[in-house]
């Protein structure tokens, strides 16, 4: 089944996003993860793809695998970074080879400086509009593509973000995830700003359970925005009380998963970091 066969239920689901390991153990942590949460019948699970295809093999072996050994439905990501067409099209081919007929597309950040100039491929894409019309062009793929509730970095305001998700949705995609953030009004907005635009393509919101500080930091550097003071004010007095800042954290991600639910929202999206516990905890707690 593609991603909006399992989206289209009329319930809200869930769907958990995996990075490739880099050595053995990372990929025994990695297959602990999927085992603990295949039973709980995520929508899909998605395996993202590093900056000029770095983790591009093992994105694809992580990938096909889930396809060929496990119930659960694979979805691949796939960067224009640092890529020719003609690449392009040999790793998609491998994906269809591993049995994955489900990619985001993504124009990708530079390598190194994800704030540095983008320079694309002399043989390469120019837009993530262009590599979505790409997949679709070679087989029977369910595409989705990024969307980004505080405005993506280079765009010059919000109503022209707007604009450039709509185009790729256009393009071909499917459904679009937003990327991490705190204040559920800043995705409400953009999915208003959406239907302003006649556009009802799904749209899901991007989650992560802040179970440390470490976790809450970063938070705000994917976010590329600053915690809200009313977080950071609850969660930073339990820095040194492990437990106690697990329970905080996890509380407040559940808190706005449950304002999405009740907005409507089709699916949640968790960005798990090769980690299980406290999804499942997110996910129990919801119901869902």
């Amino acid at each position: 089944m593609t991603v909006v066969d399992r989206l289209g239920t009329g319930r809200t689901t869930f769907s958990v996003e995996f990075f490739p390991p880099r050595n053995d153990e990372e990929e025994r942590v990695l297959w602990r993860a999927v085992r603990e949460l295949e039973p709980l019948d995520p929508a899909f699970v998605s395996v993202t793809y590093g900056a000029g295809g770095s983790s591009r093999d093992r994105t694809i072996r992580t990938t096909g695998r889930i396809a060929q050994e496990t119930t659960l439905t694979p979805m691949a990501h796939l960067t224009a970074v640092d890529h020719s067409v003609a690449e392009l099209r040999n790793v998609i081919g491998w994906y269809a080879a591993s049995g994955v007929r489900n990619v985001l597309a993504v124009r990708g950040d530079p390598p190194g400086d994800p704030n540095g100039e983008w320079i694309s491929h002399p043989e390469g894409l120019e837009y993530a509009e262009e590599l979505v019309r790409l997949v679709r062009d070679l087989g029977d793929f369910c595409v989705g593509v990024a969307a980004f509730p505080h405005g993506h970095p280079r765009s010059a305001d919000l109503d022209t973000d707007a604009d450039h998700l709509v185009r790729k949705i256009r393009a071909g995609a499917g459904f679009a995830i937003a990327q991490l953030f705190l204040d559920p009004e800043y995705f409400l907005r953009l999915r208003d700003r959406l239907a302003a635009r006649g556009c009802d393509a799904p749209l899901l919101p991007g989650v992560m359970p802040i179970t440390t500080p470490r976790v809450l930091a970063k938070f705000g550097e994917l976010a590329g925005v600053p915690v809200p003071a009313a977080i950071s004010d609850r969660l930073l007095p339990l820095a040194d009380d492990p437990a106690a800042f697990r329970q905080a954290g996890v509380e407040v991600v559940t808190r706005l998963c449950e304002r999405l639910i009740a907005e409507g929202v089709p699916a949640l999206h968790f960005y798990t970091l090769n980690r299980s516990k406290a999804t499942c905890q997110v996910v129990s707690d919801l119901g869902l």
